[in-house]
């Protein structure tokens, strides 16, 4: 086949390609380092392209391929990761000048996985400076939205998703602690996974929450997204937060039939003031395209999700003040300006509230399980907005906006880590802009299975996966 298409098919499609070698390794490899080439000069999604070790990893692919060493669906797959993942003999900055010259001398876990199941790195993604959501100074280049460069690709895995969805890797892998891949993936048009915590190893992952940090894939299909978290979930010795219990079939499981699978509407937040009503009306047809599909849908209350994101704020603030302090101490001035700001007050937040966030954050926990007894998977948007406009400058403009802030989209993925149960987000149309939306799937604790059950149903009954990007 023609090499410059190779990066418009899914990694599943390549895959396939690779194991009947109709497409070698090297191809697929030299056909994505020549598009990062052409494109990410727009979009500022890599820090760092691993061409030559690519190539040569590449090359060691092709020859265990054809030598009968197929190694599984990820062998010879040019994959990209978030530049918060140690890399052994790689840079590895976390986003931030103050680890611009960090070379590791071991990989992550889950690059280990990766290299494992035969995968390809292409390199290392940008995100936002320590993982921050509010982080607004990119020192390795300002991110852009491959749908409209003037929007913001989501954060904190910011270069996971715009690279995912201008066709610069095959799939990704970002990090999730309050909405870090289930955002980028709303705002880009993806299918990305926040998994179980626990599910993935989080060993020689940068940390921004020590309870909520969680590893997963970015991908432009379920499927792909499933291929890709069968790679790297497991138990890891080197992480004493997995848990040690067996990783489903997850692409097996795909059947395309959800007949019976009840489906809990979180209807409030479906229909709150915040959602803009594009966002609204396609969250709705997703819902109602489920039940057109056999699902059974009933309406289900989580009275405490509204106040999810400011829990989720205090926690977080405190947890990552905590696991940073000696950084903030010896590097402040080298800090983004929103991120001097969120780790200091977490430094000083009062430990009446922080035990307080802690006991809302279990409260809201039980009524999400509790929710969950009664169905088999929550629906609601991923975000009340799509992709908003990069911001203009720097810090907090008053009181009104922060407590607007916790009130909009921040509230949508704030329950799900919280509870530390899966949630998935996918594509479920776009708005008149021409933006996507993000239809939000979550389940019980290890039941990512479920997730991609009905993320795979929806999305082979529309069409909205046929549509590209314009870079």
């Amino acid at each position: 086949m023609d090499k410059s298409q190779i990066p418009f098919l899914s990694a599943t499609e390549l895959s396939g390609l690779i194991q009947s070698r109709e497409v070698s390794p090297v191809e697929a490899t030299q056909a994505y380092l020549e598009r990062i080439e052409a494109v990410d000069g727009q979009l500022n999604s890599y820090i760092t392209v691993c061409g030559d070790e690519a190539l040569a990893q590449a090359r060691q692919a092709e020859e265990d391929i054809s030598a009968g060493r197929y190694a599984g669906p990820m062998h010879g797959i040019p994959v990209a990761v978030k530049d918060q993942f140690n890399t052994q003999g790689i840079l590895t900055t976390n986003g931030s000048t103050i680890h611009g010259n960090f070379v590791p001398d071991e990989d992550a876990t889950v690059i280990a996985n990766l290299k494992r199941a035969g995968a390809v790195l292409l390199g290392k993604l940008n995100m936002s400076e320590y993982a921050s959501g509010d982080a607004f100074h990119h020192p390795y280049g300002r991110p852009r939205n491959p749908w409209d460069l003037s929007r913001n690709p989501g954060t904190s895995s910011s270069g996971s998703g715009a690279a995912t969805a201008a066709f610069l890797c095959s799939t990704s892998l970002g990090e999730d602690t309050g909405g870090s891949i289930r955002g980028p993936a709303s705002f880009c048009g993806l299918a990305g996974i926040r998994p179980s915590w626990g599910r993935v190893s989080r060993y020689g992952v940068f940390g921004a929450s020590w309870s909520m940090d969680t590893v997963g894939p970015i991908s432009r299909t379920t499927q792909d997204c499933a291929m890709t978290l069968a790679a790297i979930a497991g138990y890891d010795p080197k992480d004493p937060y997995t848990w040690d219990v067996p990783v489903p079939d997850y692409v097996g499981a795909l059947t395309g039939d959800i007949s019976g699978l009840r489906v809990g509407v979180v209807q409030e937040r479906v229909h709150a003031d915040v959602v803009e009503p594009d966002v609204r009306d396609a969250v709705v047809n997703a819902i109602a395209a489920l039940g057109e599909l056999g699902a059974t849908l009933v309406d289900v209350e989580i009275p405490l999700m509204p106040h999810s994101a400011a829990i989720s704020s205090c926690v977080i603030s405190a947890d990552a003040a905590s696991l940073n302090r000696r950084d903030l101490e010896e590097h402040l001035e080298q800090f983004d300006h929103n991120n001097q700001v969120r780790l200091l007050m977490g430094a000083v937040l009062p430990a009446q509230a922080h035990q307080t966030a802690l006991k809302l954050r279990e409260m809201l926990r039980r009524q999400i399980l509790e929710a969950l007894e009664g169905v088999d998977v929550l629906v609601m948007p991923t975000s009340s907005i799509p992709a908003p406009l990069i911001p203009e400058k720097a810090g907090i403009g008053s009181k009104q906006e922060v407590i607007d802030g916790y009130k909009g989209r921040r509230s949508y993925t704030s329950p799900f880590n919280l509870a530390n149960t899966p949630a998935l987000s996918i594509n479920c149309g776009f708005t008149s802009e021409g933006l996507p939306v993000g239809l939000q799937i979550a389940g019980r604790p290890f039941d990512e299975t479920r997730l991609f059950q009905a993320a795979y149903a929806y999305e082979q009954a529309t069409e909205w996966g046929a549509r590209r990007p314009g870079v």
